[in-house]
């Protein structure tokens, strides 16, 4: 692109400036906005650009060619649908939504503004992850049997005082808001989507600070055969422990582990492949509790070259909508004990 893309972000919490730091490096940051003064305020000194307290305000100061959403979940589909329709293209922050009627809705937003609407996946720039979907798209495991997907993080009531999350309407869960990209990236691996689920949900030390479950488990059937299963907690003691995805197919075993799935457990396999890499990246870090794997230089890399090329393979709305709609399919099968 000759000249450099004009950037806003909407929303000034703790991932915003993760999105500025990447727009400065490739672009305009021309203006924040966020509905606490202090927080648009401080971004805006911090990366010298226009500070807006209101999205009205902020969209009718001046035309802006992509918007970062980076709000509470339950209002990315209010806040991408007006910036769409101030025909900007839109990338948003994981999860796309908290319902597949919302998305759904920002999706024929897009459509009618002839914008591109774009959803933050990160995690599928781990080196190892590129590479399984390599090996899976090339049929090198044959078939899937059977997979197990383990979320195990630590989330203490301190996180969620005075925040909007643990909100039922804002938040939407902890699927949403702690393991969205990993059903992302369980499903982006298998290519498949969720046919039947059965579990449990339960709250068991959050009860006065989130309106759902600290822990889960499902037995999943996907519609291709291959049945597994999911376990995710934010009860692990004192730290974030593991997310992993073990793959049990017909010509080799995986397991992919660590802290935010970055790290090879063991790779046994029938063919020569090419070998599943350790990554040592960072996570984002927000001072008491660490988030997932920051590859957002990864993001706005592939953003620029998505712009100008519709068929780079690159996080549109239809896989945020897969996602959405597989954790309200979890949901849904799972009601609260």
């Amino acid at each position: 692109m000759g000249n450099k893309l004009r950037f806003g972000i909407i929303g000034c919490g703790k991932i915003a400036p993760r999105h500025a730091a990447e727009i400065s490096r490739v672009g305009i940051l021309a203006g924040v906005c966020d509905i606490i003064p202090e927080r648009a305020d401080q971004l805006a000194q911090q990366f010298q650009t226009r500070a807006f307290y209101t999205i009205t305000g902020f969209l009718a100061a001046q035309p802006y060619d992509v918007i970062a959403i980076c709000t509470p979940n339950g209002l990315h589909a209010l806040h991408s649908i007006s910036c769409l329709q101030a025909y900007a293209h839109v990338l948003c922050e994981k999860p796309l939504a908290t319902s597949a009627a919302d998305a759904a809705a920002m999706m024929e937003a897009a459509t009618i503004a002839g914008k591109k609407l774009f959803v933050v996946k990160s995690t599928r720039y781990n080196p190892a992850l590129i590479a399984l979907k390599a090996m899976l798209d090339n049929n090198q495991l044959g078939t899937i049997f059977n997979f197990q997907l383990n979320c195990f993080w630590n989330r203490p009531n301190a996180y969620y005082n005075s925040s909007w999350k643990g909100d039922a309407q804002l938040d939407g869960g902890i699927l949403f808001t702690q393991f969205s990209h990993y059903i992302d990236a369980l499903l982006w691996l298998l290519n498949d989507r969720i046919q039947t689920v059965a579990g449990f949900r339960h709250n068991f030390t959050h009860r006065e600070t989130i309106d759902f479950e600290d822990n889960g488990i499902a037995s999943i059937k996907m519609e291709k055969g291959t049945i597994g299963g999911i376990n995710w907690s934010i009860n692990s003691y004192r730290k974030n422990m593991e997310v992993s995805l073990t793959l049990i197919a017909e010509h080799g075993s995986i397991k992919i582990d660590g802290e935010y799935m970055n790290h090879v457990a063991y790779q046994l396999t029938a063919e020569t492949g090419i070998p599943l890499i350790t990554e040592a990246g960072e996570p984002n870090d927000y001072g008491f509790y660490k988030g997932s794997m920051s590859n957002h230089d990864k993001v706005y890399d592939n953003l620029l070259i998505a712009l100008e090329n519709d068929q780079h393979p690159f996080s549109h709305a239809i896989d945020g909508l897969k996602t959405v709609e597989a954790i309200q399919q979890i949901y849904d099968a799972m009601p609260l004990a």
